[in-house]
């Protein structure tokens, strides 16, 4: 982030990042030297007290980019000169192929001033300029949420790369009753609904015409667990009760 101004985008912009599993950040000469200390930073900052406080701070872009072998400038801007232009997708992909061929390299993307952006000089620090597609009437962003798109494009990409799971997932033991339900539960099932559906009169059992097969092939479309499958019977029996005391 070169310059940033206001304590609390530094905050958001470190919760960004862990959000999406990356904890370097690095400020270039921020409006406060005393950026991490305020109350604001670590108010947005919310869970992500250790990447603020392992950001790094120093003079220039150059000196932040120093360590860095693929560097993007991320802008609202079309630009006359400077490095090729893609957008953030084509960023995320360009740094996996980078890492993958280059194992020791580092990415980074490189962030203006909340009013003004980077300018050109930041520009031609880096090896692509990255855009984020947007309205074209209305394209400026907030610093920490182009971070936030930005970041989670990135881990899209390695998190595809690396074959990782992009759902969450339990570790715990399973939910049997998540389960689907068997072919003998199933019958079962069917059994006490026509006897509901009778019932409550909404079945003719000596005119049935083709009701509990349409019944039938209507659960069968939704693929009922055991705990929709009991959850069904216990309806059931309730339509059974009911009609009796009538």
């Amino acid at each position: 982030m070169v310059h940033p101004s206001h304590p609390g985008n530094v905050g958001a912009a470190a919760r960004a990042i862990k959000t999406m599993g990356f904890h370097d950040l690095c400020l270039v000469a921020p409006r406060y030297a005393d950026v991490l200390d305020l109350p604001e930073a670590h108010s947005l900052a919310s869970g992500a007290g250790d990447v603020l406080a392992s950001v790094a701070i120093v003079p220039t872009l150059a000196q932040a980019l120093a360590p860095v072998t693929m560097a993007f400038a991320l802008t609202a801007r079309a630009r006359m000169l400077g490095p090729p232009p893609c957008d953030i997708r084509q960023a995320a992909g360009l740094s996996c192929e980078h890492l993958n061929l280059h194992p020791e390299g580092q990415v980074a993307i490189v962030l203006g001033t909340e009013r003004s952006g980077l300018t050109n000089d930041d520009i031609a620090l880096c090896q692509r300029i990255c855009h984020i597609p947007a309205n074209p009437e209305y394209s400026s962003l907030n610093v920490a949420q182009a971070l936030q798109l930005a970041a989670w494009e990135l881990r899209y990409a390695l998190a595809l790369d690396a074959s990782l799971p992009l759902l969450p997932v339990t570790h715990g033991h399973p939910q049997t009753g998540n389960e689907p339900a068997s072919g003998e539960k199933i019958q079962a099932l069917m059994a006490h609904w026509e006897q509901a559906l009778v019932s409550v009169q909404f079945l003719d059992p000596h005119h049935p015409k083709k009701l509990m097969p349409r019944m039938r092939h209507m659960l069968a479309r939704n693929a009922l667990t055991n705990d929709e499958a009991d959850m069904l019977r216990g309806l059931c029996t309730a339509m059974i009760k009911t009609a009796g005391k009538r």
